[in-house]
């Protein structure tokens, strides 16, 4: 016996030297299924060596072999209790190979084989990305063909044209694209391209999906969220909205007055809109003594006491300053108004949050809210002073009863934060000689979680093609908060009747499906986001989302049976229907549109395709043909189309349309000899007829329907076999030509069919005149018809001999019995007499026909087997 062993490769190397040594070299796809053919070692032998299929084959084994697996790890593999031992080499970026070497023993047949087997790669492995979320900051002056690395490539462990070949954005804003860079050791790197304009104030970020593609039949696609961040410049400078302020002092203000504020933008962020304020150099000395401006809020506030000395016009040149900016201006003239008696006085007694002027009111706070009593004083205590509010607002400056010149600041309406947050109000207290002075009150409104999150959208319609890639992009959903801080960060999450294979990013909003979606299996998916707030208590609004899933032709056309059989009457007429064939396809629009053809018999057959109608384009005959197997095939509307095949099976069910064939006697010219003494019960001759039906149809009964002749009562018919006998002794005088019409009748429904045959019969002792009978069978017969319908069903009776009668009938059988024999040994001597006188005359028209002493034997003639079928 011939042994092969599969050994490895290290310990054999020293028989190489002085054996024979072969190698071949296999190549084969990873991920195979167990137990496919790799090749044939027998073919090694030739004719020195034979080796049987068992052991001469190389097949997989019940490991699947993964080449992203077994050449990345670069490890070996030895299957212990087995005769193999595998060892991978150290392969290039797209070679894998597995070494074997094999002996073929005994020593006489020796030989060494080293087996290497090349492991193809297969596109079994999508490209992905090692993170889901890639950020890119880009600087908002980059020029157009700026190029930035995206430092998170996309991975796929195949190899060659199945590894990461492209990469696309889904949306690129119409300032973006990708380039890919490919280095020396063949990875590409993703570049993004900037193609536009930038701008940071216009829109600080821009979020897309990134994906990567491979070179696969059909390719795998990854894809991960980019979001792509503007980064600011110091592009913009600081800038009033107005040049120039006239503001108005009284000269008995006190220090501290407030007179003004200056206010400069800068749209830029950070440190980059970071705005001082500071004096031009062309503002006196005497002026920025008087006024104090702060550099951070631009208040401009009396610092020192107005005297009759003091200038009553005061030009005061701010500068709004920005890094690396120049500065804006904005002119603040102020005129010093000299007073002669001393203004009112208001005093503020605040009741709400103050600090530095400023009163803080929560947006929540009921209408009606105190913020502050003013008490108004008349220092000469000789005027009449008036109070008023000066400002816009919801707020009310109302004398407090019972008391004089006190006055309460309360809310009039609810504050919103969301609609205005700072309100500058004044009040004012003027006397009866014009003289006034005004209290400046900020109000700051704080903000409360009074807003929900508001969807774009309330409602969000998606599709999808069905066998999408997992972990798809559908959209992203975007929901704002007029809160401000963390009260205006919003979270999405899912409903509860989102299914569990939906995935919702809480921080972008980015809606994803983590499984492939059939059509045929669920076509409308509906259920609710949420995005929700991060007040306290927090605040949330729903949204609809509406996914439609559209097909794809992944379905066949299924019929409903695999089988279908039909019965159908023969001479069925032309394109009836023979019966409905039943087709659906689960794919929708004109992926489940199906035609129906028929692939054989379409020369007979056809097919309604709206319908699923079968028709016969003729009339179909039972007798010639009794059945047909068809086979039909449905195709749908699809591109690339999808088909199915079904069986049809058509029986043709039988008509009674064929009449009993009467094979025997084969005319109606032909007649019998009957000799006088036959014996009563004999049979003379037979009728033999045939239908071409079946069933009751086919079930032939026979009867004599008209008689001629000098007893024709004489002669009877078996309804059943056709056979003919004879019913009572023939005498003398009943010599002579009997004519038997008789009638062959089928069963069939509803209306029976039937042929007619004359059967002839010459009572003689010989034939000694045939011309004679010739005449008598060329005259018309005057027979009248007996219509009597043959029974079949119903057993011969036998006629009951009464017991009285034995003794006479006995003595009668038996003089019978001796007459007979001795004119049956009379006619015989007769016959023998007459053969040597007379030939036999054939007639062309006349077939005479001599009896024997049996039966006539017609199982010479083609009888069929006749077979009732219970369809």
């Amino acid at each position: 016996h011939l042994l092969l062993f599969l050994l490895f490769v290290g310990p054999f190397n020293c028989f190489a030297s002085y054996s024979r040594a072969t190698e071949l070299f296999y190549s084969l796809n990873e991920g195979l299924p167990a137990g496919v053919l790799i090749g044939s070692l027998a073919r090694l032998g030739g004719q020195y060596v034979q080796l049987d299929s068992r052991s001469g084959e190389l097949h997989t084994s019940a490991v699947e072999i993964d080449r992203e697996a077994l050449c990345v790890e670069n490890s070996g593999a030895t299957i212990f209790g087995g005769p193999a031992t595998v060892s991978s080499s150290s392969p290039s970026s797209e070679s894998c190979l597995l070494l074997l070497d094999v002996l073929v023993l005994p020593q006489e047949y020796f030989r060494l084989v080293k087996v290497k087997i090349a492991i193809r790669d297969v596109n079994d492995n999508a490209p992905r990305f090692p993170v889901p979320h890639i950020r890119l900051s880009v600087p908002e002056n980059a020029p157009v063909n700026t190029r930035l690395a995206i430092e998170h490539p996309a991975l796929d462990p195949d190899v060659g044209t199945n590894g990461v070949q492209t990469y696309r954005l889904r949306d690129n804003y119409g300032v973006f694209t990708l380039d890919v860079e490919e280095n020396e050791s063949g990875e590409r790197t993703p570049y993004l391209i900037v193609m536009g304009a930038l701008d940071r104030e216009t829109r600080g970020e821009y979020v897309t999906v990134i994906v990567a593609e491979d070179g696969g039949t059909p390719p795998l696609v990854g894809s991960a969220t980019l979001t792509i961040g503007i980064s600011d410049i110091n592009d913009n400078c600081p800038q009033f909205s107005d040049s120039q302020l006239n503001v108005t002092l009284y000269g008995n203000s006190s220090l501290g007055t407030h007179v003004a504020t200056v206010h400069a933008v800068d749209m830029d962020l950070g440190s980059n809109a970071q705005i001082t304020y500071s004096y031009s150099q062309k503002v006196p000395q005497p002026s920025r003594d008087l006024f104090h401006l702060d550099e951070s809020t631009g208040a401009i506030t009396l610092s020192s006491k107005v005297d009759g000395d003091t200038p009553r016009l005061h030009r005061l040149i701010i500068l709004g300053n920005g890094p690396g900016c120049i500065p804006a201006v904005i002119t603040v003239l102020v005129t010093i108004i000299k007073v002669m008696m001393r203004p009112p006085e208001v005093v503020p007694r605040f009741i709400a949050n103050e600090a530095e002027g400023v009163v803080y009111l929560r947006e929540l706070e009921p209408i009606n809210t105190p913020i502050a009593f003013f008490t108004i004083k008349d220092p000469d205590e000789k005027y009449k002073v008036n109070c008023y509010l000066d400002g816009d607002g919801p707020f009310r400056l109302s004398p407090y009863k019972p008391y004089n010149n006190e006055y309460l600041l309360e809310t009039t309406k609810p504050l919103d934060y969301e609609t205005q947050q700072l309100y500058e109000i004044s009040v004012v207290a003027w006397n009866s000689e014009g003289f006034h002075v005004n209290k400046i009150i900020k109000v700051q409104v704080l903000d409360d979680n009074d807003n929900s999150p508001v969807f774009s959208q309330q409602l969000i319609e998606l599709s999808i093609e069905e066998n999408n890639v997992p972990n798809a992009f559908l959209t992203k959903l975007h929901a704002t908060d007029a809160d401000s801080g963390e009260r205006g960060q919003v979270s999405y999450f899912l409903g509860p009747d989102a299914p569990s294979y939906f995935s919702l990013d809480k921080t972008t909003g980015v809606l994803t499906v983590s499984t492939q979606l059939d059509r045929e299996e669920k076509e409308k998916y509906r259920y609710t986001v949420k995005a929700v707030d991060s007040g306290f208590p927090p605040r949330e609004s729903i949204a609809t989302v509406t996914i439609t899933v559209l097909d794809k032709n992944d379905n066949s056309p299924r019929f409903i049976n695999k089988d279908f059989s039909f019965f159908v009457p023969e001479n069925f007429p032309g394109f009836g229907e023979i019966g409905v064939i039943s087709v659906t396809d689960a794919d929708a629009g004109q992926n489940g549109w199906v035609a129906l053809s028929v692939l054989n018999g379409s020369d007979i057959f056809v097919i309604d395709t709206g319908k699923g109608v079968l028709r016969a384009k003729v009339s179909l005959d039972r007798e010639q043909q009794s059945s047909y197997v068809l086979w039909i095939e449905a195709v749908d509307g699809g591109d690339p189309a999808l088909s199915s095949t079904a069986k049809i099976t058509i029986l043709l069910l039988d008509i009674n349309d064929n009449p009993p064939l009467v094979l025997f006697p084969q005319s109606n010219m032909s007649y019998l000899l009957v000799l006088p003494s036959t014996l009563p019960g004999s049979p003379i001759t037979e009728v033999y007829a045939v239908d071409k039906d079946t069933g009751m149809n086919a079930v032939i009964a026979y009867s004599i329907i008209g008689r001629r002749g000098p007893r024709p009562e004489s002669f009877r018919i078996d309804p059943k076999t056709g056979n003919i006998t004879l019913e009572e002794s023939l005498m003398q005088n009943d010599y002579g030509l009997y004519r038997l019409l008789v009638k062959v009748s089928d069963h069939g429904y509803p209306e029976p069919l039937h042929s007619t045959v004359m059967v002839n019969l010459f009572v003689n002792d010989t034939v000694s005149n045939e011309s004679y009978i010739e005449s008598l069978l060329r005259k018309e017969p005057d027979i009248s018809i007996e219509e009597k319908q043959p029974q079949i069903s119903i057993e011969p009776t036998h006629k009951k001999m009464e017991s009285a009668s034995c003794m006479p009938t006995l003595v009668a059988l038996s003089i019978i019995s001796l007459g007979s024999i001795a004119l049956v040994t009379g006619m015989g001597i007769y016959i023998c007499l007459r053969k040597g006188k007379k030939h036999h005359r054939a007639d062309e028209n006349l077939e005479v026909q001599i009896p024997l002493n049996g039966r006539i034997n017609l199982h010479m003639l083609e009888k069929k087997p006749m077979e009732i079928s219970n369809i």
